[in-house]
Formats: structure tokens, C-alpha cells, sequence
């Protein structure tokens, strides 16, 4: 007969609860210290609303007051080399890991007054949230988007799930790069439901990195409540059931959440992480907004005036009295600094409107809007010095045959070696000989501990790369197949596409994503897309495009170097494909924005790419026309050769487009207009296009060769371009 048995998790599971002789056993100068901290935060935010609803603030004002004592608890453990990211809400951790960044050894909230350093502190962060030029980030984050990695702010991200992914790649860094410290994700009930959220705990714990996820449970989305969502509203479970010890505690009692962050960094130090957090806060006030939940529905005013008697501010305030630390005088010198400070800071960005009343922004204190581009991608002065060759050169070198799959091995393994920050991961590449394409023997074989698997969860470590390069990797990912990027666009899009630029553009982003493109292999339509155009779609993507072993290895080599987010678009139809490289060299680079003629001709320009241009050239033999084939090798907008391509249409008057891909997905369209912009006074016929089908390839070996395009849909177009000339 069938037995039944209870199951628990095989990891700690615990939930945290104190009282008064835990508050009397506390550092009393670092309870005053904190009461200060939560002061500082709540006149902040408070201001903050009464700015917003002048109309000071464009944008929302996510306040996070009745959430600012588990802030002050959770901060109570870090050091300004730890690393820290949030969410949408995340004023109040920002601007503690601010200001104790700043904060002199020893400082007495009653007897000392804020130094300059930390009164300019809470001023650029009222800049930055106003979007002001003397703000962190220029003005460009605003309340959302915050970054100041000095202080150990790493970048905070308005996607609910967004920013648990890149905490686990600083923590990746910092263990790979035996730092002793760690990263902190604060998100909140929302943000732990989102799959990116299970992921990157899931990762960080398979690869026990240094993090602690630090979930603020509000028990509310916008006006969602939890139990409506989920039936398991003990948060810390999601921890739990994946092995990574998990602490429940009371997030308005800040001694109970200083001593679950003591716990945390504990199992840490002992275990090496990560460790999940979950503390129960309510927010005060709506979504962005000084209204009431009750105002809008959504909660009763019985329910919040049962939670302002709970809120921590006014409990601890109630504890210190008790305990005889602080009396009126005391309490009443810690507001008026705190709340002076804000002021002046409040009083440095605004003016009043001349003839009125009104208050408004300091014009002077508006970004310059000629700067609105700067920053999306570096200048690429990172390459100067490394070694540069293209086709030309191999004329007059030793030469040897290589194919691209062994290219592509070398030239990591050679990397490697040169740049000890250069990790390599993804599904399956640690097995089999090199993954399932072989691309990683050399590195399987030489450096076993830099080659990392990841589980089937493309957003979560896409977003896992993300971070570990804003903390001082060079991480390599791979994407099995191209259509899986769309898996993992959040992370394309809002991580590593626009966070260069949206928290000030000074600082790198040196990852690589290798994109496996397999459209004629019968895997079928979620297998076979190029994903060119969705890294297009966000201008803080460079694209390689490489269609052979030589191209390969200097568009890698470049890539390495560079220190912003490179794409490289991998077909597995040219992997076994051989083509001379430098004999014994594979540190080379072929510099960004430069295009390569595979074919002189005087007939007509094809600008190709990957298996389009061997195609194309097959096609100029095969129809008899004198066409130019012309291999784009970089296809984002930023690296296009117009140069080169220019030339060549002012030669043949005649161009077109020759993609693979289905027409949906084809960079084409966007190459047509530019051309048109460009070069119209060139052109003697429209420009065309030879792509795929609407479709996506099919596992039916017709339809799937009909879905893209061939040497004969590139020739039937050529032979259109050119039958008037």
C-alpha cells in the first residue's frame, strides 16, 4: 500500500521575530543612527510629493513612505563596495546606500550636522528624480532609472522583475573576482511572481554567488492584493524551494530585519550564497501618488489607519523613547536637520516664477537637449591599439585553412587567455565536446572553471550577463537558437539596449551574445528565425554578422575588446565551412563599421548578409551580371560601412538587398530608407529587396526551403534590377 510523507524544503527556512530585550542588546548609537536614516527618508519622500503635485516631477513619483525601516535595516549591513539595484520604488534605498556612502566613521545624529558631502548627496538624488543635469544620472533616470556605482548603486530598473537577473551577475563578478562582498536585489511581491525573478535566484543558487534577494512584501500590486494572485503569500518560499536558505522577518522592526541581513551575510561567508530575504511593509500611500489606496477603492480606512498604527517610523520612535535614547529635544533636532536638509536641497533646484506664486525648475538646471544621443554606444576608443586586418592583408601573410567552428574555438580560448574577466556560458556549453555545435572544445578543455551551464531560462541569464559587465566581467552568452532571443528581449531591450544611455552613458557594458541562426535545418518555426532586427530595434546593440572562419575570429577579437553590447549572429550553415586565416594568429581584430567587397562588379550593388553572400555571388555567376556583392558584416546602424557602400552606388546606380530571413523580419526596410536619404541622387532604379516568405520556416523540407531566401530569389531580383539598365 502506497505511503504518504509530509515534504520540506532541505534548506533553511525561517522567520525572524524580536522584542524589547533585542532592542536593549542593540548598538544604541546605531539605533539613533537609524531613526535618523528614516527620518531622512520620509521628509525626502514627503517633499517629493509635494513637489509632484506642483507639477515639478515629470513622471511618477513611486513613494516608498511606511517602507523605510526595512530600507535602514537591510542597508545597516552593507559597505559602499557592496552592490545594490531596485526597482520602480526605490527611492528609499537609494538614497541610504547615498548617504552612508558618505557619511563620516563615527557620525552623531546628536551632535553632528550633515557634512556638504551629504547634504550635495540628497541633492543630486532630488535632481536626478526631477530630471535635472546635477542629477546622478544627468536627469536621464529620473525616479526609476537611478545609478552611481561609486556608492555601490548599480542601476535600478523600472520592469517589475527586471533587476533580480543583473544583481546575480555582480554577485557571478564579485565571486569570479574574489571580492568579499555582496549584492542586494530589493523588489517587491510584485517582481516575485515574474519568471525573470525565479530565474535569477535559480541561477544564484546553482552557481552560489554572493547575493541576497530582498523581497519587500506590500502585500499589493497597484491595487491587485496578493492573495488574488497567488496562494502562497509567504514569500520566502519561492527561496526556499529551490534550495537557497530563506528569512521571513517584520520589515517595520528594524532591528529584527538588521539581524536577518546579519544572518544573511552569515550564510554567505559560511556557504558562499545566495540567500533570499522577505520582509512584510505596507506602502502608506497609492502606486505614484500622495492618494490613499482607500481614495481609490482598493483598501478601507479601517485597514490603513490599522497599518499607520504598525508604521515603523512612529513604532520606532515609540521604542527609543522607551528605552530612554532619545527625548523631544533630541527627536526635534534629528527632524529639523534632516527635514533642512531637504529643503535646501528643494530650495537649490526650484525658483519662484517672477510676478507669482508658482514655483518652478531652475532653468539652468535642464539637461542641454543637443546631448539627448550621447551615450547610447562608446566611441570604440577601447581598440586603438589591437592588432587590425581584413582580406587584403592575407595576401601577404602564412595561411593556413580553418573551419569557422574551429575559429570560433581558438579565438576563445586565445581571448581567454589574454583577458582574465572573459567568461563563457549558456545551455549545454560545457558538454559535449564543445556544446551542440562544437563552438566551445578549446575553452571546455582550457579553462573549465570560466565555462558555466545555465538552466532553460534565456531572460534570467541574459540578464545575469547584464550585470556581471556593469561589475567588471566580460561575459560571453549563448543563445541556442535565434528565436529564443525573443525569450530573453526584456533583458535585450530595457537591460542591455538602454541602460548605457539612461543612467548617464560614462560607464561599459563589455558583453557578447552569440546567436545561433539555424533556418534550413528543419527545426521548425520557434527554431529558425534571425533575430538581427529585434537587437536593430535598440541603438545600444553593435550586430556582427560573420560569414566565415576569418571574419569570425576578428569580429570576436573586436567584440571582446569593446565595451558595449555586441550581438554576434552565428549561422550554422557556414560552421563547417573552411577559408584561410593568419597561420597561428588569432588575436586579430576587423574593426567595427567596415564592410567587405566579396565581388567587384560594375552592374549593380548587393549589400548581403551571412549565407546571402555566397548565394549572391552565385547568383551574379550564374544570371551573367556584373554585380557588386558587397558582405555588410556589421548590420546594427551604428557600424554600416555607407562609406563603402556609397562608392559603390555612385558606381552602379543599382542596389539591393539580399536577407534570408522572412521579410518581417528583414533589416532591409530600414537599409532602404537610409540608402534613399543618402544616396538618392545615385540612384537610377527604386531599391529592392530579396528576402524570405511572410512565413517562418516550417519543418516540411518544401515549405521550409520556400520560407527563405535562395541564390534563385536573390538572382530573380538582381535580374529585375538590372533588365532596364
Amino acid at each position: 500500500m502506497a505511503t504518504r510523507k509530509n515534504l520540506a524544503p532541505e534548506t533553511l527556512w525561517i522567520e525572524i521575530e524580536t522584542g524589547m530585550e533585542d532592542w536593549k542588546a542593540a548598538d544604541p548609537g546605531k539605533l539613533v543612527q537609524w531613526y535618523c536614516q528614516m527620518m531622512l527618508v520620509r521628509r525626502f519622500e514627503e517633499k517629493l510629493l509635494e513637489l509632484d503635485k506642483l507639477g515639478l516631477i515629470h513622471g511618477p513619483a513611486h513613494a516608498s513612505i511606511g517602507q523605510e525601516v526595512g530600507a535602514v535595516g537591510a542597508m545597516s549591513v552593507l559597505t559602499a563596495s557592496d552592490s545594490m539595484n531596485g526597482t520602480h520604488r526605490a527611492h528609499h534605498q537609494v538614497l541610504l546606500k547615498l548617504i552612508t556612502a558618505v557619511t563620516p566613521d563615527g557620525f552623531d545624529p546628536l551632535t553632528d550636522d550633515f557634512t556638504d558631502a551629504m547634504n550635495d548627496t540628497v541633492s543630486r538624488f532630488m535632481a536626478e528624480i526631477m530630471g535635472l543635469e546635477p542629477g546622478y544620472c544627468g536627469g536621464r533616470g529620473g525616479s526609476m532609472h537611478m545609478r552611481f556605482a561609486e556608492a555601490g548603486v548599480m542601476g535600478t530598473s523600472a520592469i517589475v522583475g527586471g533587476n533580480p537577473p543583473h544583481a546575480a551577475g555582480y554577485a557571478l563578478a564579485d565571486k569570479i573576482l574574489g571580492r568579499d562582498t555582496v549584492s542586494v536585489a530589493f523588489f517587491g511581491d510584485g517582481a516575485t511572481q515574474n519568471g525573470a525573478s525565479y530565474e535569477a535566484i535559480n541561477i544564484a543558487g546553482a552557481h552560489k554567488v554572493p547575493a541576497i534577494f530582498f523581497i519587500e512584501n506590500n502585500m499589493m500590486g497597484v491595487s491587485t492584493r496578493l492573495e488574488e494572485v497567488t496562494r502562497e503569500s509567504r514569500l520566502s518560499s519561492r527561496g526556499a524551494m529551490l534550495g537557497v536558505p530563506s528569512i521571513r522577518v517584520d520589515g517595520m522592526d528594524v532591528v529584527a530585519v538588521n539581524m536577518a541581513m546579519q544572518e544573511a551575510r552569515d550564510i554567505i561567508r559560511k556557504d558562499g550564497g545566495p540567500v533570499v530575504v522577505e520582509a512584510i511593509v505596507f506602502r502608506h500611500f497609492h502606486q505614484s501618488s500622495d492618494k490613499l489606496g482607500s481614495d481609490l477603492g482598493y483598501r478601507t480606512k479601517e485597514e490603513e489607519a490599522e497599518w499607520w498604527a504598525k508604521d515603523g517610523v512612529l513604532c520606532t520612535e515609540a521604542r527609543l523613547r522607551e528605552m530612554g535614547l532619545l527625548d523631544d529635544a533630541k527627536f526635534a533636532r534629528i527632524n529639523d536637520m534632516v527635514s533642512g536638509s531637504v529643503l535646501t536641497a528643494s530650495e537649490h533646484l526650484t525658483e519662484t516664477k517672477p510676478g507669482s506664486n508658482t514655483m518652478q525648475i531652475r532653468e539652468s538646471l535642464w539637461p542641454d537637449p543637443a546631448t539627448v544621443d550621447y551615450g547610447i554606444l562608446g566611441d570604440l576608443s577601447e581598440l586603438t591599439d589591437a592588432q587590425t586586418l581584413d582580406h587584403a592583408d592575407l595576401a601577404d601573410m602564412e595561411t593556413e585553412k580553418v573551419k569557422l567552428v574551429a575559429a570560433a574555438s581558438d579565438v576563445l580560448v586565445s581571448a581567454m587567455q589574454r583577458d582574465p574577466t572573459i567568461i563563457l556560458y549558456g545551455e549545454d556549453v560545457h558538454k559535449m565536446r564543445g556544446g551542440v555545435s562544437g563552438m566551445t572544445k578549446g575553452v571546455i578543455d582550457t579553462f573549465p572553471d570560466r565555462i558555466m551551464p545555465m538552466p532553460i531560462a534565456e531572460n534570467g541569464f541574459t540578464g545575469v550577463a547584464v550585470g556581471a559587465a556593469l561589475n567588471g566581467l566580460r561575459p560571453v552568452a549563448e543563445i541556442m537558437f535565434g528565436d529564443f532571443c525573443f525569450t530573453a528581449a526584456d533583458q535585450i531591450a530595457h537591460g542591455a539596449g538602454k541602460v548605457r544611455h539612461m543612467f548617464g552613458g560614462d560607464f561599459p557594458v563589455p558583453m557578447v551574445l552569440r546567436v545561433r541562426v539555424s533556418p534550413n535545418t528543419g527545426y521548425g518555426s520557434q527554431h529558425s528565425c534571425d533575430p538581427s532586427a529585434l537587437f536593430d530595434l535598440f541603438p545600444g546593440w553593435r550586430i556582427f554578422s560573420p560569414t566565415n572562419a576569418f571574419d569570425y575570429i576578428g569580429m570576436m577579437n573586436a567584440a571582446l575588446r569593446c565595451n558595449d553590447p555586441v550581438a554576434i549572429i552565428e549561422h550554422t550553415g557556414l560552421y563547417q565551412k573552411s577559408h584561410l586565416v593568419p597561420k597561428g594568429n588569432r588575436d586579430y581584430c576587423i574593426p567595427f563599421g567596415k564592410a567587405h567587397i566579396t565581388r567587384a562588379g560594375e552592374a549593380c550593388t548587393v549589400l548581403a548578409t551571412s549565407t546571402m553572400v555566397e548565394a549572391s555571388v552565385k547568383a551574379a555567376k550564374d544570371t551573367g551580371i556584373d554585380a557588386e556583392v558587397i558582405d555588410v558584416r556589421n548590420t546594427d546602424m551604428h557600424g554600416i560601412d555607407w562609406d563603402l557602400i556609397g562608392a559603390s552606388i555612385a558606381k552602379t546606380g543599382r542596389v539591393m538587398i539580399a536577407e534570408e530571413t522572412a521579410s518581417s523580419m528583414a533589416l532591409a526596410g530600414r537599409w532602404a530608407g537610409a540608402i534613399q536619404e543618402r544616396f538618392f541622387d545615385d540612384l537610377d532604379f527604386e531599391v529592392l529587396r530579396a528576402t524570405g516568405s511572410l512565413s517562418a520556416p516550417t519543418v516540411s523540407k518544401v515549405l521550409n526551403a520556400a520560407a527563405i531566401a535562395s541564390t534563385e530569389t536573390v538572382a530573380q531580383v538582381m535580374q529585375r534590377l538590372t533588365e532596364t539598365a
